[in-house]
């Protein structure tokens, strides 16, 4: 029997280990827990916070802090992904948003975020409805790349092959493929789905390729060859996949599953190390370091660079699932300002919500517990105490 076989009857060994709750005489479901349900341990070794390191590396990029502004319209443009660029972190441009439908969107962006409530969808799916120009997306990446930071963009797998061979030509260093959900085995009846393998083994650039929510999806993600794997659906704050297509992954099971599967698929390749990137949820640092102790190499943040003074969304929040021009699965919402983009990451902080200075608080929180790096502090113990 093959290695990959192997870890196959594993991977449906561990999700039949895990405990399971009768709903009903005819269904069983896995108990799973979110961040909230989930506390860090203090060990007995401690450090000071300036003798931890948080720095992470995907492929041959390095990174002094493991920070992923989301693809969101909301918080990542050319200027914002430069700023973090610049701040030791990652801006991933969404390729199929407002900077690459229209010359200037700054109108577009202003009036989204004056919309009312009750209109602010349907407005939406309408700017929206612009197409996308190739010649937009080939000169914002240009613009990130001339201002020397690492080019990171994102596209859906639906977008992918329509304008992938764009972006490679623009010089992205990073590709992204980002959805709702992404698999290794996409069927359709009515067109040639994308072969995640085959993509990835043509292109010359790293692949971050999710939202994966489990061992089993995680593993076939991985054997494509992706450089990076995204847990989660994204967009916590602005999303409503659980209320229009039921659709949810309790984040802290879904991190610790994912990163089980990248330690079994360690033991498949031999020794490839593919990074786990948790995306959602994350609206505050306590959420945000609990991401690293159940075992994330990087978080890609959205709601909490929202709201950052540069933010282009100006307070207001919005993803991708929003502008569905049939179902949309996500809204318009009103997260704040609460400083500028250093506060958000490095502070100082000036109140005890967890929405500033991330980094000092991740800092302290593996020093507090005695951890010198991310990959150490992985190892963290944590407690389960469900909120609910």
């Amino acid at each position: 029997m093959t290695r990959s076989c192997i870890l196959s009857l594993l991977s449906i060994s561990l999700e039949s280990m895990s405990q399971e709750i009768e709903i009903g005489l005819g269904k069983k479901g896995r108990l799973a827990y979110s961040l909230d349900d989930v506390s860090i341990v203090p060990s007995r070794r401690t450090r000071d916070p300036q003798d931890v390191s948080t720095s992470w590396q995907v492929d041959a990029y390095e990174f002094d802090v493991p920070v992923i502004g989301a693809p969101m319209d909301s918080v990542t443009s050319p200027a914002t992904a430069i700023a973090m660029g610049k701040m030791g972190a990652l801006g991933v441009l969404d390729l199929e948003g407002l900077w690459t439908r229209y010359d200037d969107p700054q109108p577009l962006l202003d009036e989204i975020a004056e919309l009312p409530a009750e209109s602010a969808t349907e407005r939406i799916q309408q700017i929206y409805a612009e197409p996308i120009k190739p010649e937009l997306i080939v000169e914002r990446l240009h613009e990130i790349r001339d201002a020397g930071v690492t080019v990171a963009g994102a596209l859906s797998p639906q977008r992918t092959q329509d304008y992938y061979s764009t972006v490679l030509e623009a010089g992205v260093d990073l590709f992204v493929i980002r959805g709702t959900v992404v698999s290794a085995e996409h069927v359709s009846q009515d067109h040639e789905p994308l072969n995640l393998k085959k993509f990835i083994y043509d292109l010359d650039v790293p692949v971050i390729v999710g939202g994966a929510a489990n061992y089993t999806a995680a593993l076939h993600l991985m054997r494509t060859g992706a450089a990076g794997v995204l847990v989660g659906f994204g967009g916590g704050a602005v999303s409503a996949n659980r209320n229009t297509i039921g659709v949810h992954a309790p984040m802290a099971t879904a991190i610790a599953d994912v990163a089980e599967a990248r330690r079994d698929y360690m033991d498949e390749s031999g020794g490839r190390y593919v990074q786990v990137i948790a995306d959602g949820g994350m609206g505050d640092s306590g959420s945000f370091i609990k991401a690293f102790a159940l075992g994330a190499d990087a978080v890609m943040l959205g709601s909490p660079l929202a709201r950052a003074e540069e933010a282009p969304g100006k307070g207001m929040h919005w993803g991708a699932e929003a502008r569905h021009q049939t179902l949309p699965r996500g809204f318009r919402t009103n997260v704040g300002t609460v400083g500028t983009l250093e506060d958000i990451m490095f502070g100082p902080s000036h109140n005890a919500d967890g929405t500033t200075n991330y980094i000092g608080a991740l800092r302290r929180a593996m020093a507090t517990t005695g951890y010198v790096d991310l990959k150490s502090f992985q190892r963290c113990p944590v407690t389960v105490a469900p909120t609910r």
